[in-house]
């Protein structure tokens, strides 16, 4: 199996523990039950849910002081994140949800906020959490939020509609983002904590989807849910900073993720080319075959290398949107060339069931729709570039 390299960077023996946890669990736990998950549809593993969290993989990335793992470095959390999905992406993305919840909380919330709701993540049975930011009408432009929050006394109302929201169907926990006022665009998103079992708050039935069935999606109606005000995380209008924080760590996150899928495909390649014969001898030895899996060894080790180097920027307080944008565009886009390369090395059987390229194709197609399309990092990298001096 390929592992992926740490560029030269020393791992404490307490994160390579981490990532050598999720390798193994990874291929003990997580890709015997991926085919059967995907036909599923929408049944998410639950019991995969738990025994991470018994082993502490569901909550190894929140910080030591609330109960959980205490990798709060995003080099060690690609690392594991890339095990995870090497067995599969859709269950790997499940069962580290609670780090997407987290990172609002962290971001925005009081010191009491965090201890109230970041503890609970790591009880022995966690609860399911959930963030609702996509909605019917919006879904790159975050900053255009139509669900309403109208302050009532010491209460909020919500009213609005959220669509596409992973884990909706399970969870008991969510950050909604809404805006007080739709006029001032992100400057008036707000974050809020809202639990499953508030009046007004229904979830629809899970989503049927292309791939990466391991997570649920669902919408979610808010129809006058009403919420103490100390619900709310950080100020009025400081939400889509909240968001935006969340998106620069979560998209080089699935730039990881998307490595790891790549690096799946590559092994399986690989291992086909080398038993499958055709014409007298093993396919990896046609010229066409192998310079295809040559091309796939290189985006994935580009994918690996330049979602390591936003890592350690982020981890270093250099990172920028167009820097996490870089790393999720290369990644997510390399990731469907790979699957792709994959299921047409494995030719007709590729494109059976019976092997894996045509769910990891399915799956791979995700990572370029999911938290901003590759057409909005293409913009957002595309806007921070400035001329080069003229050199005379």
């Amino acid at each position: 199996m390929s592992r992926p390299v740490t560029d030269g960077i020393d791992l404490t023996d307490e994160q390579q523990e981490f990532v050598s946890l999720a390798r193994d669990f990874a291929q003990r736990e997580i890709r015997p039950r991926s085919r059967a998950v995907d036909e599923a549809d929408v049944e998410a593993p639950l019991d995969l849910w738990q025994k991470a969290a018994d082993i502490g993989l569901a909550t190894y990335m929140l910080p030591a002081e609330y109960g959980g793992g205490g990798v709060t470095d995003l080099v060690t959390q690609c690392l594991v994140q890339e095990e995870l999905c090497y067995g599969d992406i859709g269950i790997a993305n499940f069962l580290t949800s609670s780090a997407f919840f987290s990172e609002p909380i962290l971001h925005l919330g009081s010191a009491e906020q965090k201890k109230r709701w970041l503890a609970m993540l790591t009880d022995g049975v966690p609860p399911v959490t959930s963030v609702a930011v996509t909605e019917p009408d919006v879904g790159s432009d975050s900053a255009s939020l139509q669900t309403r929050a109208v302050r009532d006394g010491d209460e909020y109302v919500l009213n609005g509609q959220k669509t596409w929201i992973s884990n909706a169907p399970l969870a008991r926990y969510f950050i909604v983002f809404a805006t007080v006022d739709p006029s001032l665009r992100s400057r008036g998103i707000t974050a809020f904590i809202v639990e499953r079992d508030r009046a007004g708050l229904t979830v629809g039935a899970p989503m049927r989807k292309y791939g990466q069935r391991g997570t649920l999606n669902a919408e979610v109606f808010l129809d006058n849910v009403r919420i103490p005000a100390e619900n709310r995380l950080g100020p009025e209008g400081q939400g889509f900073y909240g968001m935006m924080g969340t998106f620069d760590a979560s998209r080089i996150m699935i730039g990881a993720g998307a490595t790891g899928l790549s690096r799946a495909a590559l092994d399986a390649t690989v291992a086909y080319a080398h038993e499958r014969t055709q014409f007298g001898k093993p396919i990896i030895e046609h010229q066409a075959v192998a310079f295809r899996i040559a091309d796939m060894a290189a985006k994935t080790d580009v994918s690996h290398l330049v979602t390591m180097r936003a890592a350690r920027l982020y981890d270093a307080g250099q990172a920028t949107p167009a820097i996490s944008a870089i790393a999720k565009l290369t990644a997510s886009e390399n990731t469907t060339w790979v699957c792709d390369a994959a299921l047409m090395t494995h030719g007709g059987w590729g494109y059976s069931r019976e092997y894996f390229p045509e769910k990891w194709l399915r799956d791979a197609k995700l990572e370029e729709i999911e938290e901003g399309t590759s057409d909005i990092q293409r913009l957002i990298i595309s806007r921070s570039l400035t001329p080069s001096p003229v050199r005379r």
